[in-house]
Parts: structure tokens; sequence; C-alpha cells
């Protein structure tokens, strides 16, 4: 179905709230996150890292849509907290494995109690009806776009 036409493209407001609602979330993440001392990104790789089994930096950067050397810098940062350990993979030693230090699963095992509550700040404002409808056609969109790693997750639910 074609909602937009180039006559009222400009009235389309859709892609700038997308946008800003992704910034003010890492923004109330950034906050939550201040006291551990990791930023909203660093927060995605931590639990991305522990709740998604993610043990390579390129699947890493296919989740986030980051490019390598951004990864590479993030997961250097990550290392110097000692949140995060690198390996060489046994099987092959030009690929690195991921995963977390002692001091990072501590911090991992916090992060669902961190996120609820960074997510609870931002979509408070919603009745629980609004939020799965919210939740069902971002669902859709992304599924229909052809978002792969949409379909993976919510296939699991």
């Amino acid at each position: 179905m074609q909602h937009y036409t180039p006559e009222n493209f400009q009235n389309c407001t859709l892609g700038m709230l997308l946008g800003r609602t992704a910034l003010v979330k890492d923004r109330i993440l950034d906050s939550h996150m201040q006291p551990y001392g990791v930023t909203a990104a660093q927060f995605k790789v931590l639990i991305i890292v522990a709740q998604y089994g993610v043990d390579t930096p390129a699947e890493l950067c296919r989740y986030l849509s980051v490019d390598s050397g951004s990864m590479t810098r993030m997961l250097d940062r990550l290392e110097q907290k000692d949140l995060i350990v690198r390996r060489r993979c046994p099987d092959d030693r030009r690929q690195i494995r991921l995963g977390l230090s002692e001091e990072g699963q501590k911090l991992a095992d916090r992060l669902p109690e961190i996120g609820a509550a960074a997510m609870n700040e931002l979509l408070g404002v919603l009745d629980p009806g609004e939020l799965t409808t919210l939740e069902a056609i971002l669902s859709k969109v992304l599924l229909a776009s052809g978002d792969t790693l949409a379909a993976m997750r919510l296939g699991a639910k």
C-alpha cells in the first residue's frame, strides 16, 4: 500500500519520529549506564554477547549495523574496561572469539534490570495495549522489509 506521494511527503514525519525515538532511548540508556562507566552503545554489545550468545566481532557488526572499524574500537574500549575478553579461535587462529570477563558477567547479570528501567522510562507513558500495538507494528514493518535479525528474534518468541 502506498501511503506517500511526492505531494504529501513533506508532511511525513515518521522517519524523524523513529530516529528521534532511537536517540532518546540511547540517551536514557546512557544515563542509566553512567554509574557503571558504560555507554548505551557498549550496553548493546554486552547484552548481545550475554543474551544472544554472539561471540564474533563480525556477527556483532551484523546485529548492530556498524562497520568493523567501529566495532574494533568498541571492543578495545570494553576490553580496557575489563568487561570482555578476546581469544583466538582454536580451529581457525585468524578468527577472534568474544566472551565476557568475570567483571563483564557481573555487569551482564544486571543489564536486564538496567535495560528494563530505561525502557520503562521511555515507554512508561504508554498503556499495555498501546505498547503491544507498537511492538506489533514495528515488528510487522521490520519483517516486511526483510530484516532477518528481527525475523530470527521474533521467531524465537
